[in-house]
């Protein structure tokens, strides 16, 4: 019995050469997803130091050339610059010519969709915005992360399928985004993920005022299983004192947070409410326990701190 080769990827049909325009933590893994699938690099653009080096070391025996050099050698562009940065790259490297008819040029901002690139769609490029739903090291790992992460695409409907297409092919799932509800998309995002950043720092520093030696590997479990819990059961995995009404363990928390990190208690306050209120909404917190505890979270500390204590 004679068992068949499978193709090298480099192979199949329709390979594009791929340049890279920012190589900040995002466009090196992309670049080194898409070469895994068969495509080619050629083109990689860096203005800083750590950039630079974290392109070599990503994509190796890739040139180092400027912006417009990388569309001049590449047929799929990834723009991976910061979303401030974005608009006017697009007009700078439109205006200028560097934009080429039937050239694929593709962002990885969350918050903008295709109209961004208008300037280039009339100077002949064909759009497409590609945001992978995933925070980035900027190192190999990320590579292995794009594995089923998800994708908010957008794209003119003719294009649709190669977007999805790029998508599978670095891994992803995507995740079919209209233009006008990319800013509210994105604001999810990062509502659940850069904000759950400084959560879990601060927490981080508050066991170790407490005293703890380990205080990752004490919230590792913890932060595991209320995710988990949150993403199956959404508002009913709600737990904890504010959930439960309990007035008096919040004026102390309120109270010790004062004392030792009052920069973080705003931000307790803040969340606690949005909990108290979804607590409310979903029938978890009692009504007749929900005044003392709003009283607490609107300010009015004093007279619970006394209680706790």
């Amino acid at each position: 019995m004679s068992t068949s080769q499978q193709p090298d990827p480099k192979d199949r049909p329709a390979r594009l050469t791929v340049g890279v325009v920012g190589a900040g933590r995002v466009g090196p893994a992309l670049a080194a997803s898409l070469q895994l699938a068969g495509h080619r690099p050629v083109a990689v653009s860096g203005v800083s130091d750590a950039s630079r080096r974290r392109a070599q070391r990503m994509l190796p025996d890739v040139p180092l050339v400027p912006p417009a050099e990388v569309l001049a050698r590449a047929e799929l562009v990834l723009l991976t610059v910061p979303d401030d940065a974005l608009p006017g790259l697009v007009e700078g490297l439109a205006e200028t010519g560097a934009v080429r008819p039937g050239q694929l040029l593709a962002h990885t901002s969350g918050r903008y969709g295709v109209k961004v690139l208008d300037p280039a769609l009339r100077a002949g490029a064909l759009p497409l915005a590609l945001h992978p739903a995933m925070t980035f090291t900027g190192t190999p790992v990320d590579v292995q992360r794009l594995a089923g992460c998800s994708f908010g695409v957008t794209a003119p409907e003719e294009l649709r399928l190669a977007a999805e297409a790029l998508v599978i092919e670095m891994g992803g799932e995507p995740e079919w985004i209209a233009e006008e509800m990319r800013p509210l998309y994105h604001a999810a995002l990062a509502l659940g993920a850069n904000h759950l950043v400084t959560l879990v720092a601060q927490a981080m520093e508050l066991l170790r005022e407490a005293g703890v030696a380990a205080p990752d590997r004490m919230l590792g479990p913890l932060l595991g299983a209320a995710l988990d819990n949150a993403l199956r059961s959404g508002d009913a995995a709600l737990t904890g004192p504010v959930a439960r009404g309990d007035a008096g363990t919040v004026a102390a928390h309120v109270s010790e947070l004062r004392r030792h990190a009052p920069q973080t208690v705003a931000g307790y306050l803040a969340m606690a409410r949005a909990t108290a209120d979804r607590a409310l909404a979903h029938g978890l917190l009692k009504p007749e326990l929900a005044e003392d505890l709003l009283g607490v979270l609107a300010g009015g500390t004093n007279g619970a701190e006394g209680d706790a204590r």
